[in-house]
């Protein structure tokens, strides 16, 4: 079983505790679900967030999804000028048996503008 990592994205419409467990809880539901992971086969979780999200850790989300024995870590993305606003990224480490070219990287609303070459 080789080792992976499964790139996302999603763009929060406000910086909102409740929204960004609704939000990241979809991205890492479709990260699961289009790459037909589990949370077995997670090695671990980069979350990054932009400056301007405060309101909760991305983190949280993926324990209350039941995530709860993979090293998580969060921080925080560059402050660019003219970057997206509120968008938080994931960087996940797998246990795959897909080639990396059958990786299905997640960028989930306006947050498809990112990375328009991967995004599915």
């Amino acid at each position: 079983m080789a080792v992976r990592a499964v790139r996302g994205a999603v763009q929060l419409e406000r910086d909102d505790a409740e929204h960004m467990d609704q939000q990241v809880s979809l991205l890492l539901t479709a990260v699961l679900e289009r790459n037909a992971l589990t949370a077995d086969d997670l090695i671990s979780i980069w979350f990054t967030a932009t400056p301007d999200l405060h309101s909760d850790f991305p983190a949280a989300a993926a324990r209350k999804l039941g995530i709860v024995d993979v090293p998580l870590i969060c921080a925080q993305e560059l402050d660019i000028d003219g970057a997206m606003p509120r968008v938080v990224r994931v960087l996940a480490h797998i246990e795959s048996d897909l080639p990396r070219s059958g990786i299905s990287h997640v960028y989930l609303g306006a947050a498809a503008a990112l990375r328009k070459d991967i995004a599915q």
